[in-house]
């Protein structure tokens, strides 16, 4: 069976402190509770959570949905966002299988990035490691006023921003990302078709601004 993994990677320096952190608790697991209601999502997409602060972790590592357990996510340090990206290339080396002549490996990873700040560490390395791997789909998400685009556009041509970090908004952010892995998984087992573009996700809501 092909999987379409999905990696999850989430801000949760001190900045996340507080509200925004606790909605983001909540929304991996409204993300979760969706995604097992829907037969194709359920068939295919595996959840993968990275979390990076001072260093950067994987706190869940790739799990089909009927066995994810919420992981315990805590606020504090600086954003190493350099260093996540790092740990995703090794992460996605260990975990995705390549397509040989003998067998179709998994999809190419969906990759959901949030933050909320600027990197605190050397962002170049961890993206020269990030970009020898093939992604099918990557969006990185500013939350908030603190986060720059132009960071995040060095990473994935597919940016969108957040006004706010609070729940409302942390909440809808993640509804659209659940939605997104639905729309890609019907895809992949109708069509055997992947999402590479941001017009072939559901249109955001209002709370998430595509930036161009």
């Amino acid at each position: 069976m092909r999987r379409l993994p999905v990696y999850l990677l989430l801000d949760t320096s001190g900045s996340m402190y507080g509200e925004p952190i606790e909605a983001v608790k909540n929304g991996v697991q409204t993300l979760i509770s969706t995604l097992r209601s829907d037969p194709y999502a359920l068939e295919t997409a595996y959840i993968s959570i990275l979390t990076f602060n001072t260093t950067a972790q994987q706190v869940t590592p790739l799990t089909e949905l009927a066995a994810f357990q919420q992981p315990d996510i805590q606020a504090s340090g600086c954003t190493a966002l350099g260093g996540v990206l790092s740990l995703l290339a090794q992460k996605v080396d260990e975990e995705v299988s390549r397509t040989t002549a003998e067998a179709k490996g998994d999809w190419r990873p969906l990759v959901f990035i949030m933050t909320d700040g600027a990197p605190t560490d050397d962002l170049n390395a961890g993206l020269a490691e990030f970009k020898k791997r093939k992604y099918g789909m990557v969006v990185a998400c500013a939350a908030g006023q603190g986060a720059s685009t132009d960071t995040l556009k060095q990473i994935t041509e597919n940016v969108v921003q957040l006004d706010t970090t609070d729940s409302a908004t942390i909440k809808a952010f993640f509804k659209w990302v659940s939605a997104s892995i639905s729309t890609s998984s019907k895809s992949v087992e109708d069509t055997g078709a992947e999402a590479t573009t941001m017009s072939e996700l559901p249109p955001p809501p209002p709370e998430v601004n595509i930036v161009v």
